[in-house]
């Protein structure tokens, strides 16, 4: 598994966690979906990803790499 499908699951199961929280704790956790959507808006243009970077530092190799060796 390499760091960008992480990254990818991750965000995913982010948003469906959290308009689930909307919809059945409180309306104020629309929040946290903004919050992921604005953070994988900001690193398709940065391409700087706070758990990339996380996921990095802990040995996970990306696509780059996994294609090249």
């Amino acid at each position: 598994m390499t760091v960008e499908r992480i990254v990818f699951i991750v965000a995913g199961f982010m948003v469906l966690l959290s308009v689930a929280l909307t919809h059945f704790v409180h309306p104020y956790f629309v929040g946290l979906t903004l919050f992921v959507g604005l953070n994988l808006f900001q690193s398709g243009f940065t391409k700087w990803c706070p758990l990339a970077i996380i996921l990095k530092k802990l040995g996970m190799s990306s696509e780059c790499q996994q294609a090249t060796s």
